[in-house]
């Protein structure tokens, strides 16, 4: 049993949260998550023995109280959960597949056949509207093409707070994919807490800096991904995402 420091673990926790609330698809149900998993784990809870990492500690008391709770049952047209957890693992968290092996408690073997199905499946699943946020003309243009390289058709791409309201109130996207800073264009936490007052759609942010965003407070994003990223990571989370009926209600603004 590894014994962990307090600090180790508050540093891995915006990691943890973040992973738990793409398996849950659900901000309240992933944070949860994640106290217990804490609390467990300060009281001297054990862990699988190859496990030290603090943030693969954590993933693994998420994946493993999800799992008891009931989380792995799928319709068989989607991502088993073992799949979902596997992909957010080696892509949305960066860890490598011999890592995420005894996190989900699979040999190496098994992981990797695992991995391979799930990618597999990953890019046979149904596309959506996406509706991007961006004001960097480059990094838009690369987002839309990563956007439509998985599948997703691209309704918009907004580089202000106003455009980005008139383009989701014209096409009403599936998904709305937002950068954080706008420039003079505004903030993009603000334009999107503006369209879910009237259209609710599941919400990824795409930032440097996703500790802004996952602090534990009461009005954050259930998906985060963390710049740069590479494509099978997006494709990732918009699944989660679009499948995960996440519906936020608002967005804690962010500096």
């Amino acid at each position: 049993m590894t014994i962990l420091r307090r600090e180790d673990l508050i540093r891995a926790l915006p990691y943890a949260r973040r992973y738990a609330r793409a398996v849950t698809g659900n901000q309240v149900a992933g944070d949860a998550l994640v106290a217990d998993c804490l609390r467990d784990t300060l009281a001297g809870a054990a862990s699988p023995a190859p496990l030290s990492d603090p943030r693969h500690i954590l993933y693994w008391g998420v994946t493993k109280r999800f799992d008891m709770r009931g989380g792995a049952a799928e319709p068989a047209a989607q991502l088993s959960a073992r799949q979902r957890q596997i992909l957010l693992l080696t892509s949305l968290e960066d860890v490598s597949v011999e890592e995420a092996a005894p996190i989900l408690e699979l040999s190496a073997e098994e992981a990797q056949d695992l991995l391979a199905t799930a990618r597999d499946r990953l890019r046979a699943l149904a596309a959506t509207d996406v509706l991007i946020i961006e004001d960097e003309p480059i990094i838009a243009m690369d987002l839309e093409e990563l956007v439509q390289s998985c599948g997703h058709r691209v309704v918009g791409v907004a580089a202000s707070e106003a455009e980005a309201i008139a383009i989701a109130k014209r096409t009403r996207p599936g998904l709305i994919l937002a950068d954080i800073n706008l420039g003079l264009g505004g903030d993009g936490t603000s334009a999107v807490t503006q369209i879910l007052r009237s259209h609710q759609a599941p919400v990824i942010f795409v930032t440097a800096y996703p500790e802004r965003l996952l602090t534990g407070d009461a009005l954050e994003p259930a998906f985060v991904i963390t710049k740069p990223f590479e494509p099978l990571t997006l494709a990732i989370a918009t699944y989660q995402a679009v499948t995960g009926g996440v519906q936020l209600e608002a967005v804690a603004a962010s500096g």
